[in-house]
Protein backbone atom coordinates (compact mmCIF):
# COMPACT_ATOMS: atom_id res chain seq x y z
CA UNK A 1 0.00 0.00 0.00
CA UNK A 2 1.43 3.37 -1.05
CA UNK A 3 2.67 5.61 2.01
CA UNK A 4 2.72 9.66 1.92
CA UNK A 5 5.37 11.23 4.55
CA UNK A 6 3.88 13.35 7.04
CA UNK A 7 4.20 16.79 6.45
CA UNK A 8 3.76 17.38 2.58
CA UNK A 9 6.85 17.79 0.88
CA UNK A 10 9.89 19.32 2.98
CA UNK A 11 10.17 22.52 3.20
CA UNK A 12 13.99 22.57 2.30
CA UNK A 13 15.79 25.54 0.07
CA UNK A 14 16.40 24.63 -3.71
CA UNK A 15 20.05 24.60 -4.39
CA UNK A 16 21.70 27.36 -5.52
CA UNK A 17 21.33 28.22 -9.06
CA UNK A 18 24.85 29.73 -9.17
CA UNK A 19 25.98 26.14 -9.39
CA UNK A 20 24.61 25.90 -13.20
CA UNK A 21 27.04 29.06 -14.48
CA UNK A 22 30.06 27.70 -12.39
CA UNK A 23 29.34 23.94 -13.69
CA UNK A 24 27.90 23.97 -16.75
CA UNK A 25 25.46 21.69 -18.82
CA UNK A 26 28.52 18.94 -19.71
CA UNK A 27 29.82 18.49 -16.48
CA UNK A 28 26.32 18.00 -14.91
CA UNK A 29 25.52 15.43 -17.48
CA UNK A 30 28.91 13.84 -16.18
CA UNK A 31 27.87 14.33 -12.94
CA UNK A 32 24.53 12.20 -13.27
CA UNK A 33 26.51 9.81 -15.64
CA UNK A 34 28.48 8.79 -12.43
CA UNK A 35 25.99 8.74 -10.17
CA UNK A 36 23.71 6.31 -12.04
CA UNK A 37 26.85 4.10 -12.83
CA UNK A 38 27.38 4.00 -8.80
CA UNK A 39 23.15 3.43 -8.56
CA UNK A 40 24.17 0.59 -11.13
CA UNK A 41 26.21 -0.81 -8.58
CA UNK A 42 24.18 -0.80 -5.13
CA UNK A 43 21.75 -2.81 -4.45
CA UNK A 44 18.98 -0.93 -5.37
CA UNK A 45 20.08 -1.13 -9.54
CA UNK A 46 16.91 -3.34 -9.82
CA UNK A 47 14.44 0.02 -9.16
CA UNK A 48 16.42 1.12 -12.40
CA UNK A 49 14.96 -0.62 -15.48
CA UNK A 50 16.79 -0.45 -18.96
CA UNK A 51 19.95 1.34 -20.08
CA UNK A 52 21.13 3.38 -17.06
CA UNK A 53 22.94 5.92 -19.84
CA UNK A 54 19.51 6.97 -20.66
CA UNK A 55 18.25 7.22 -17.02
CA UNK A 56 20.60 9.68 -16.40
CA UNK A 57 20.59 11.91 -19.15
CA UNK A 58 16.76 12.33 -18.10
CA UNK A 59 17.74 12.99 -14.86
CA UNK A 60 20.81 15.26 -15.82
CA UNK A 61 17.88 17.19 -17.88
CA UNK A 62 15.97 18.13 -14.80
CA UNK A 63 19.71 18.69 -12.58
CA UNK A 64 20.47 20.93 -15.62
CA UNK A 65 17.22 23.08 -14.90
CA UNK A 66 17.50 22.91 -11.22
CA UNK A 67 20.96 23.98 -10.59
CA UNK A 68 20.07 27.10 -13.37
CA UNK A 69 20.41 26.20 -16.51
CA UNK A 70 18.14 25.83 -19.53
CA UNK A 71 14.84 23.87 -19.08
CA UNK A 72 16.05 20.75 -20.49
CA UNK A 73 13.54 18.28 -18.18
CA UNK A 74 10.10 20.59 -19.08
CA UNK A 75 10.78 20.80 -22.84
CA UNK A 76 11.47 17.20 -23.06
CA UNK A 77 9.17 15.24 -20.47
CA UNK A 78 7.13 18.02 -19.39
CA UNK A 79 6.74 19.06 -15.59
CA UNK A 80 8.77 17.29 -13.09
CA UNK A 81 6.45 15.97 -11.15
CA UNK A 82 8.71 13.65 -9.28
CA UNK A 83 6.32 12.34 -6.37
CA UNK A 84 4.23 11.17 -9.55
CA UNK A 85 6.77 9.75 -11.39
CA UNK A 86 8.50 7.93 -8.49
CA UNK A 87 5.21 6.07 -7.18
CA UNK A 88 5.70 2.85 -9.69
CA UNK A 89 8.81 2.04 -8.34
CA UNK A 90 8.87 0.97 -4.18
CA UNK A 91 10.87 2.96 -2.54
CA UNK A 92 11.44 3.05 1.69
CA UNK A 93 13.88 4.66 3.61
CA UNK A 94 16.65 1.96 2.97
CA UNK A 95 16.37 2.64 -0.76
CA UNK A 96 16.53 6.20 -0.06
CA UNK A 97 19.61 6.25 1.95
CA UNK A 98 21.44 4.15 -0.57
CA UNK A 99 20.05 6.60 -3.44
CA UNK A 100 21.44 9.45 -0.92
CA UNK A 101 25.00 7.22 -0.34
CA UNK A 102 25.47 7.02 -3.96
CA UNK A 103 24.98 10.13 -4.66
CA UNK A 104 27.45 11.45 -1.73
CA UNK A 105 29.91 9.18 -3.37
CA UNK A 106 29.96 10.67 -6.96
CA UNK A 107 29.94 14.34 -4.84
CA UNK A 108 33.47 13.67 -3.23
CA UNK A 109 35.81 15.73 -4.35
CA UNK A 110 33.39 17.07 -7.16
CA UNK A 111 35.41 20.25 -7.48
CA UNK A 112 37.64 18.90 -8.62
CA UNK A 113 35.78 16.16 -11.24
CA UNK A 114 32.96 18.76 -11.96
CA UNK A 115 33.70 22.25 -11.19
CA UNK A 116 31.46 22.28 -8.24
CA UNK A 117 30.86 25.03 -6.59
CA UNK A 118 32.62 24.24 -3.10
CA UNK A 119 30.60 26.63 -1.01
CA UNK A 120 27.02 25.24 -2.45
CA UNK A 121 28.17 21.36 -2.29
CA UNK A 122 26.92 21.09 1.59
CA UNK A 123 23.28 23.43 0.27
CA UNK A 124 22.93 20.34 -2.29
CA UNK A 125 23.68 17.65 -0.55
CA UNK A 126 21.26 18.79 2.19
CA UNK A 127 18.62 19.26 -0.56
CA UNK A 128 19.10 15.85 -1.83
CA UNK A 129 19.03 14.47 1.57
CA UNK A 130 15.90 16.53 2.68
CA UNK A 131 13.79 16.09 -0.53
CA UNK A 132 14.27 12.47 -1.09
CA UNK A 133 12.47 11.97 1.53
CA UNK A 134 9.23 12.98 -0.05
CA UNK A 135 9.88 10.19 -2.61
CA UNK A 136 9.61 7.26 0.38
CA UNK A 137 6.47 5.86 -0.27
CA UNK A 138 6.59 2.42 1.22
CA UNK A 139 6.58 1.73 4.86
Amino acid sequence: MPFTPAGGPPQVPPPSREIFGRMGEAAIFRMLSDFYAELGRSPIRPMFPGELEESSKKSARFFVQLLGGPPLFNEQHGPPRLRARHLPFEIDESARLVWVGCFETTLEDAEAKYGFPPEHLEGFLVFLREFSKWMVNRK
